[in-house]
């Protein structure tokens, strides 16, 4: 092991060295795991890596909460080695038992190993207690830990109603008439109103009464449907999803128990409506995605609309805009193989500021479109509006190059502004415009 690891860290914390099998690997994971270490040090992440590769495996790592959920938003994992602090200083568990306790809300058959020192058995207990299912003593030795992950995988999830994670990170999934995959699906936000609205989906989700759907397209309506479904009964499979639009789709609805997606009934006149519901039999599970619950017939709304999960416009969420920014600025890395980019604090400002079209969809194609186009890695407040088409200036004949800033344009100068220290030339080639179309800007806001 390499002493460079845990410099300043005194022995006892270092894993202890062991054997390997006659194959040459420590442990007997299956090689397709996937398993998650939530953990803020460096040396620990570092040491479980190469203990994990020793073993033929590989480990994501997560430096703390928010990217935890994030992580676990994205993918499923086989099961999550949980650190239970994250600030300097901390040694009360607190941090790991409440990301613990989220972590089992939203998917109670989660397998969770946490991990302690030798001082926090009372730590340990206390998570066993709130569901992990084993703990590591630090030092570990890497033969112990991995039996340990092995055995707790082994016992899999939990059966009944929630065992498969769900939760919604926002904007609509594509539709369609046919069962998708079983992917995982997160709530993400730390805001009051997304934390109630997961209240209600954990609440309404086990039970069997008919859910309809409302808010902003673009705020999660699918992947909020989908939580829902998750979290029931017959959450261990992909639900069925017929947009009731394609008279076609119609075939599609399920004939016996399980859960359906319905989009649209309210588009529906009141004759189809009445059609519809001689098409869904009694065992059947609705979960509707309606825009007006006032267009739906009475009939209709005492089938399928026995409860209203209304998700809030990305405005009523204070705080989570820039929290699902950094989600979806990781997730576009990954996928286009792009260095981790960093989003500067004027970029968070202006993206607290923004009033997205498409609300969260749209905020996920302006960071997309941000990761694509940063050249170090990092994104700017520039970076976060697309540019419009040309258009004549204010007075003059001349069309010059203008910039759509939308309903945030005063809140991105000023980050632009802050960003180039006031340098207005430099703030104006960072926004697209010319320098006396950014002081005629600035004039209107009164900057």
């Amino acid at each position: 092991m390499n002493a460079g690891l845990f410099e300043g860290r005194s022995a006892d914390d270092r894993p202890q060295a062991d054997t390997v099998s006659a194959n040459g690997q420590a442990g007997g994971l299956s090689s397709d795991s996937a398993i998650l270490l939530v953990d803020d040090n460096p040396a620990v992440a570092g040491a479980m890596q190469i203990a994990f590769r020793v073993a033929g495996r590989r480990i994501e790592t997560a430096s703390g909460p928010e990217e935890a959920l994030s992580r676990l938003a994205s993918r499923r994992f086989d099961a999550i080695l949980l650190d239970m602090n994250f600030t300097p200083g901390q040694s009360s568990g607190e941090e790991g038992l409440a990301l613990l306790a989220r972590i089992m809300a939203d998917d109670p058959g989660a397998c969770v190993l946490v991990i302690t020192a030798h001082s926090g058995i009372r730590i340990a207990v206390a998570a066993m207690q709130a569901g992990a299912r084993d703990f590591v003593m630090k030092p570990w030795r890497n033969g112990d830990l991995m039996a340990k992950v092995e055995a707790a995988i082994a016992r899999g999830p939990s059966l009944g109603p929630g065992a498969v994670a769900g939760m919604a990170v926002g904007g609509d999934a594509s539709s369609s008439s046919g069962s998708g995959g079983a992917g995982p699906v997160g709530l993400l936000g730390e805001s009051a109103a997304m934390q109630g609205l997961r209240d209600l989906v954990r609440r309404v989700a086990p039970t069997p009464a008919g859910v309809t759907v409302t808010g902003p397209s673009g705020s999660g309506r699918m992947l909020t449907a989908l939580a829902v479904h998750a979290a029931s009964a017959h959450g261990g499979g992909a639900p069925r999803r017929i947009d009731v639009r394609d008279g076609s789709a119609w075939a599609g609805l399920p004939q016996g128990p399980g859960t359906v997606i319905l989009r649209h009934p309210d588009r529906l006149g009141e004759v189809d409506q009445a059609r519809l519901l001689d098409r869904l039999v009694p065992q059947l599970r609705c979960i509707a995605i309606v825009d007006d619950l006032g267009a739906l017939t009475p009939a209709m709304r005492r089938r399928i609309a026995t409860v209203e999960i209304a998700v809030p416009p990305l405005a009523q969420r204070e705080g989570d805009a820039v929290l699902l920014a950094r989600h979806f600025a990781r997730l576009a890395a990954e996928r286009f193989a792009r260095p981790s980019p960093r989003l500067t604090a004027a970029a968070e400002e202006a993206i607290a500021a923004t009033r997205w079209d498409d609300e969260v969809r749209g905020l996920a194609l302006a960071i997309e479109r941000a990761v694509l186009l940063a050249e170090d890695g990092t994104i700017d407040a520039a970076a976060l509006a697309a540019p419009a088409a040309p258009r004549r200036a204010e007075g003059t004949a001349s069309a010059e190059a203008s910039f759509d800033l939308t309903d945030a344009e005063r809140a991105m100068i000023e980050a632009a502004l802050r960003e180039h220290r006031h340098n207005v030339t430099h703030a104006a080639a960072a926004l697209g415009l010319s320098r006396g179309a950014l002081y005629r800007r600035m004039a209107r806001h009164g900057l």
